[in-house]
């Protein structure tokens, strides 16, 4: 059985990101609802657990709840639903050969889902995450090749792997 990255899933609602993020913590982190709870300076874990059934995130608990968890999934559903495409600020720095490889797998995803669901064999929110990435993938490209003769410091050594 093939690992997927939970980091390529995409949120269909707040509490399906709320949801995807608490699945980061538990993996990556190996970190509890208690332990996120704790992390975002809250009561008790019960107070998620109400914002996942009704869907109401207060906006002021986003980030502490994703700083947490290590994972994005509420602000890049939020962008999608606005109908905006996300992308994490480039540095200007050199890629790895698997970043590289990563966006080729994009670009084949996408047009396969593409040509799936012309011919009604696919289904929509799933195409349009995969063409979402793969714009998301080309437009941070786009923006580090701009970037690359005046690269930025790495000043939060962050991999989001």
């Amino acid at each position: 059985m093939t690992r997927t990255s939970l980091q390529k899933h995409q949120a269909v609602s707040i509490p399906h990101a709320i949801e995807l993020c608490l699945e980061v913590a538990r993996k990556k982190k190996n970190f509890s609802i208690d332990r996120v709870a704790d992390g975002m300076g809250l009561a008790n874990k019960w107070i998620i657990y109400k914002w996942m059934e009704s869907g109401r995130l207060p906006a002021l608990m986003i980030r502490p709840l994703e700083q947490t968890c290590g994972a994005d999934f509420v602000t890049r559903y939020l962008g999608h639903a606005a109908h905006k495409l996300l992308i994490d600020i480039p540095t200007g720095r050199s890629v790895k050969p698997v970043d590289i490889n990563v966006l080729h797998a994009s670009f084949s995803q996408g047009i396969t889902l593409l040509l799936s669901f012309y011919e009604g064999v696919a289904n929509q929110a799933e195409t349009i995450a995969a063409l979402n990435q793969l714009m998301e993938g080309v437009a941070w490209h786009h923006k580090n090749v701009e970037q690359h003769s005046q690269p930025q410091l790495d000043l939060c050594g962050d991999d989001n792997e």
